[in-house]
């Protein structure tokens, strides 16, 4: 059963939160698990070291894509535009961006300059830095948040940026939560159980559609 957004018993979320790993491992797709790692663990470890200068480089760009693309629809192309980039670029553009917060609009669009990048990949470069401000934009999160995962637009994503925000700011109140990053991988994980478990009648067989 997907979450209910509306939903505010903490209980109920982190159960979600923590179905996280073993569902990234049921999607059983090459790489994803070590992907998984690298962007949850190792970027933001990288990035902080770099403080009060966080930058990002091409490879942990590319890196970041496979991991985005993995997770959720493959898209070669985009991966192909940001592993072409120069390395001062993206240095330079992700500089900027960091440096930008806490002012997400700004962040995404210092971001957006380059090829392949659009908002939903620069929110996930920012979410690796700052997680309590802005959580990655995903299809499946959107879909539950705003009831859509087909505008990519930063109006969207800041829409997106305080409907989390505000979920994580409740929950926080109800008991032990970290930020909206957190939300956004409790929804992808009710919405990833979901779709593995097709529909079926009382019957027993899958509906037609």
């Amino acid at each position: 059963m997907e979450l209910d957004f509306k939903c505010s018993d903490v209980g109920v979320w982190k159960e979600a939160l923590s179905s996280y790993e073993s569902r990234i491992e049921s999607l059983n797709k090459p790489d994803l698990v070590s992907l998984d790692q690298f962007y949850r663990v190792k970027l933001p470890s990288l990035l902080h070291d770099r403080d009060p200068d966080p930058y990002l480089t091409t490879s942990e760009l590319s890196q970041l894509m496979k991991w985005k693309l993995s997770r959720g629809k493959w898209r070669p192309r985009l991966l192909d535009f940001v592993s072409s980039l120069e390395d001062s670029v993206v240095k330079s553009a992700s500089e900027k961006a960091f440096k930008s917060l806490p002012d997400i609009s700004k962040a995404v669009k210092e971001l957006t300059v380059l090829k392949g990048v659009g908002p939903a990949t620069a929110s996930a470069v920012l979410a690796a830095y700052a997680p309590d401000i802005a959580p990655f934009m995903s299809d499946e999160a959107m879909e539950v948040a705003l009831g859509n995962s087909k505008d990519y637009s930063l109006k969207q994503y800041l829409l997106f940026v305080t409907k989390l925000q505000d979920k994580a700011n409740e929950l926080k109140l109800k008991g032990e939560w970290d930020g909206p990053s957190d939300v956004e991988r409790a929804l992808w994980s009710c919405t990833v159980r979901a779709k593995s478990q097709p529909e079926k009648s009382s019957s027993g067989k899958k509906r037609k559609r």
